[in-house]
């Protein structure tokens, strides 16, 4: 057979042999350290404050609808779409995934060689003097030139780079799941204050539809008190009555304003650059929650619970990094230049060099670093568990809490929807009674104090079932709406 015959330096042979085993060696090498295996966490199979509840599948994953349309307020639904490209919490997660990101492929860079090149150029010289032996001068000066090249590997024997790895990946999962709770977290904020502020809008517009009433009331105290058919009493007690009415509005105007100031910071603007228009009538509605089939699965959807289990499995794999600290590091290394004292000769074969082999460094004694290191990381896991399953039950008490705050809310608002048509009845009877003089007009202020503070807890109320649908739907993972794509033929959901 024809060819071209090619032969190698021993010293080749040998280092190409050390390199054939070394990868060998690598290829038969495992990760040290527990595999992953998710805690267990008894949450049970259904709610205890509603009936109707599926078994969960896991859906942390699962894209998650626009909840805050639910209220079906437009202006809501704008202020969320500013927000989200605009908020600085948001913005600081954002950075924070992307940092992590980075170290993912910062820690996957462990898996390929180092290159590496340098240059030099040295002159030097020494003194002339005689020699002992032969009586001759030595000395003078000298230029030494040098380029060469370099290559080293670190061998994955016992999986420390795949540990690194697999630690990072999930820490970037956890920091994405962060930023998915720092979304929901700034929407539900922002929600809860806009409701707060159009309570308070509603609010004020009572208060000066009832300023209008009381200046109307005093307007007729003072006429009757000019007929000698009112005391000078009735007549301080209108005025008491329409100022403390008056006082109760500026205070409304003062929270406000400062519901105003938070909703700008939210947006990412100066208070001064933001103003929201005032409207008198409570438009979001309070969404209805489903009597039956709300799927266990939407808890499963929390970000911050898919961010304490990431966590979790990082730490796990921190502990097989610190267990692969107790075996030994195989690094294949190689270099190779040319090193001469003219630049010509560099094309000299006398003036190459290279070398080639590996290097095996193995620590006998720390004092105990690498064990206490490893003791640190199994009790970081431990610790990691214990907050996974804390997140878990912290969740399911949470939407628990809202469920029956939502419940029991309604019932509350029928009752005094009830409370409230009585104390209108009993105002228009008792103004009836004071016009044919029956009464004297304290009879008056104190029925229409009852009606006042009747209309405000009615709104109160309103506000609080808006609030704790809010805080429901952020229990939940955002809403408790479930894709059509998530959509099993035995949930129902209204």
């Amino acid at each position: 057979m024809n060819g071209i015959g090619l032969s190698l330096p021993d010293q080749y042979r040998q280092g190409l042999r050390a390199v054939a085993l070394a990868v060998c060696a690598a290829l038969a090498g495992c990760a040290v350290g527990p595999d992953y295996t998710l805690p267990v966490v008894q949450v049970g199979d259904h709610y205890k404050e509603t009936e109707g509840w599926t078994p969960a599948r896991p859906s942390d994953a699962a894209p998650r609808p626009d909840w805050w349309r639910s209220f079906q307020d437009p202006r809501l639904d704008e202020l969320m779409r500013e927000m989200l490209d605009v908020n600085l919490t948001i913005v600081q997660a954002e950075a924070r995934n992307r940092q992590a990101q980075a170290l993912v492929r910062s820690a996957g860079a462990g898996f390929f060689p180092t290159l590496g090149t340098s240059a030099s150029a040295t002159r030097s010289g020494g003194g002339s003097g005689s020699s002992s032996s032969g009586g001759g001068s030595t000395g003078g000066t000298g230029n030494q030139y040098s380029l060469s090249g370099n290559v080293s590997w670190e061998v994955d024997l016992w999986g420390r780079v795949r540990r690194t790895v697999e630690a990072s990946e999930a820490g970037a999962q956890a920091s994405e799941a962060d930023l998915a709770a720092t979304r929901l977290s700034m929407q539900s904020t922002l929600a809860q204050t806009y409701f707060q502020l159009r309570a308070y809008d509603a609010e004020k517009d009572l208060f000066r539809q009832t300023v209008k009433a009381y200046e109307r009331s005093l307007e007729m105290t003072q006429n009757r008190y000019a007929a000698g058919v009112a005391a000078q009493a009735d007549v301080a007690s209108a005025r008491t009555q329409l100022e403390n009415a008056r006082t109760q509005m500026l205070a409304l105007d003062r929270q406000r304003a400062q519901l105003e100031h938070a909703l700008a910071v939210l947006l990412g603007r100066a208070p001064s650059q933001f103003g929201l228009e005032e409207a008198p009538s409570l438009v979001a509605v309070v969404p209805k929650v489903p009597d039956t089939g709300l799927p266990s699965q939407l808890l499963e959807r929390r970000p911050d619970i898919a961010a304490a289990e990431r966590r979790t499995a990082q730490a796990n794999a921190q502990i097989g990094v610190a267990q692969a600290a107790w075996f030994p590091d195989l690094t294949l290394s190689a270099q190779a230049g040319y090193r001469g004292s003219q630049w010509a000769e560099w094309l000299s074969a006398p003036f190459h060099f290279w070398s080639l082999g590996p290097a095996l460094a193995f620590t006998i004694f720390d004092g105990g670093a690498r064990q206490a290191r490893l003791d640190e990381t199994r009790a970081a896991y431990d610790e990691q568990v214990a907050a996974y399953r804390l997140t878990v039950l912290s969740a399911l008490q949470e939407v628990e809490d809202y469920l029956v705050q939502l419940r029991v809310l309604a019932q509350e608002q029928e009752t005094q929807g009830r409370a409230l048509a009585s104390a209108r009845e009993s105002l228009q009877l008792t103004q009836n009674q004071y016009d044919a003089g029956m009464i004297d007009y304290l009879s008056v202020v104190q029925v229409e104090a009852t009606a006042l503070n009747a209309e405000r807890s009615a709104l109160d109320l309103r506000l609080s079932r808006q609030i704790a649908a809010v805080q429901l739907m952020t229990a939940l993972g955002g809403g408790w709406q479930v894709p059509e794509a998530e959509r099993r033929p035995d949930d129902s959901v209204e």
